[in-house]
């Protein structure tokens, strides 16, 4: 393919999602990383994505799904009862991870109270601990991803390496029989890692994200130990989670 085509290529994958790594764009260009990278330079320079480390991400704004602000006002009374919910599940003086997100903002707006240690990568959640004097928080690091106000990447993952935590709560994008997904390979990568290093996992989802499967596959079903969704959440996908050895919580 010459560089016209791949770059051609890029725009149209740079629609889709907002972030692309180095490697994916390989794969699906058929080119060497040296022909990728001259590719994203000259696309750059145009002004329609900007080079990060690992990859490249749209310039321009793609959609709701990776924007905390707008998310955060959708299902807001579903994402506040569910909040309730997971911080129920939290012990005081656990470390937990909170993953970013407006509905695992929720559990922590529920849980400032609390005596805990956190870790998080998001700026939000971070701020609502600001003026808490019994939560202990650690910012993982990385580099902030502006829209969804959220720390990730290879630093990210890094520092994530070197703990065990007793808890994590995580939103998702998407919950399918074959799995749980998520809109960007950036998220994805660190959110396998928080899954990794946590003793146990607990996603908090209302219904809309059942039944839709997202851009990039996280991880299957059986990964997390309990899922939080609102009280609208269909039999038939509460009998999925069950299925797969998923106990369900419905606020």
């Amino acid at each position: 393919m010459k560089a016209a085509g791949r770059q051609l290529r890029i725009r149209g994958l740079l629609e889709s999602q907002e972030f692309i790594d180095l490697g994916t764009l390989c794969r699906e260009l058929d080119a060497s990383e040296s022909s990728v990278r001259r590719d994203l330079i000259a696309i750059e320079k145009e002004g329609l994505l900007k080079r990060v480390y690992g990859g490249a991400m749209a310039v321009e704004a793609r959609g709701h799904d990776l924007d905390f602000d707008w998310q955060s006002t959708r299902m807001a009374e579903e994402k506040r009862r569910i909040g309730a919910v997971a911080a129920s599940l939290i012990d005081d003086g656990q470390m937990v991870i909170l993953d970013g997100g407006s509905t695992v903002a929720c559990v922590a707006r529920a849980l400032k109270n609390r005596s805990l240690q956190a870790i998080t990568n998001s700026l939000p959640i971070a701020e609502l601990f600001t003026d808490s004097r019994e939560i202990e928080v650690t910012l993982t690091g990385g580099y902030l991803y502006p829209r969804l106000r959220l720390m990730v990447g290879p630093l990210c993952e890094q520092m994530l390496s070197g703990i065990t935590a007793d808890v994590l709560i995580m939103g998702i994008g998407g919950v399918i029989e074959a799995g749980f997904s998520n809109s960007n390979t950036l998220v994805v990568s660190h959110e396998r890692k928080m899954i990794e290093v946590a003793r146990k996992v607990i996603i908090v989802a209302d219904r809309t994200k059942f039944g839709r499967s997202s851009m990039i596959y996280l991880a299957p079903l059986e990964v997390a130990d309990i899922v939080v969704s609102d009280a609208a959440l269909s039999p038939d996908d509460q009998d999925m989670l069950k299925a797969h050895g998923v106990e369900a919580l419905l606020a």
